[in-house]
């Protein structure tokens, strides 16, 4: 693995990384500019796919942090770029929002409920019982399922709130067909934002805060991980799993230091 003094490009997560309830957390505006300033390749990756890049760049300046659109990788843009690869101008009925239906369009797909070559579940707050019974039945006649993110929930003020994962599991149910997840810790995802940025593995660096789909996704894409606590995880999350991110840090102010802070012993 990378020393963290031989990175030149950096992937970070979003959420419990960068913000937490649209709230910047420490470090994260200085670290942004601190890469603008070294001049080195970023992308801030979210698997969420309801917004676009320039949704989530607005939403990103209103808690305070500067991230031009096209530093941003969604799932769903890995989602489109995935498709595109598998069948150039296909097409696709989608359950989502404006974030995977942009991308598809950009991709040059065609979104339809007639004979379409693949069915795509994103994440929405808008889900309905014709969508998932049409996503069921074009499944069963042949449609690829695709899943743009594996999530089962999502946070909300008032609670946790069925997300990707929860409505592919019902879709599954129903007819027997598992989807393809296209997004963490799926590391297609850390591959095609390697692409995006034209960095190589060797000397990249990914930040998290979930060791089931950030840190496990880094190690399997090659990656030099590093596992902030200012998200889900802490010692004892941590302990649950057989692998270890490269570096383990309070937050992504640590970053900061021009040496490289050592790992805790968790």
């Amino acid at each position: 693995m990378s020393r963290r003094d031989e990175i030149e490009c950096w992937l970070t997560d979003m959420d419990g990384v960068l913000v937490h309830e649209n709230q910047a957390l420490p470090g994260a505006a200085e670290l942004l500019q601190q890469w603008r300033d070294e001049g080195k390749p970023y992308l801030v990756l979210t698997n969420n796919s309801m917004f676009t890049p320039r949704d989530l760049s607005a939403r990103l300046l209103a808690s305070g942090l500067e991230v031009p659109e096209e530093r941003i990788w969604t799932s769903a843009l890995a989602t489109a770029a995935f498709l595109k690869s598998q069948q150039p101008g296909g097409s696709a009925f989608v359950i989502g929002e404006a974030g995977i239906t942009t991308a598809l369009h950009e991709a040059g797909f065609i979104l339809t409920d007639q004979n379409p070559d693949f069915v795509v579940v994103g994440e929405t707050r808008n889900y309905s019982f014709e969508a998932i019974t049409r996503a069921i039945r074009l499944i069963t006649a042949g449609a690829r399922f695709i899943s743009t993110n594996p999530d089962a929930t999502g946070p909300s003020a008032e609670g946790p709130l069925p997300a990707t994962g929860a409505v592919t599991a019902l879709i599954t149910k129903a007819c027997g067909m598992e989807p393809y997840v296209v997004g963490k810790p799926n590391p297609m995802m850390f591959r095609s934002a390697l692409n995006k940025i034209g960095a190589h593995s060797e000397n990249t660096g990914m930040i998290g805060d979930r060791m089931d789909t950030d840190v496990v996704a880094g190690i399997e894409a090659g990656l030099h991980t590093i596992l902030v606590l200012t998200g889900i995880s802490d010692p004892a999350e941590i302990a649950k799993y057989p692998f270890r991110p490269d570096e383990i840090l309070k937050g992504v102010y640590e970053l900061l230091s021009p040496d490289p802070v050592e790992s805790d012993e968790l």
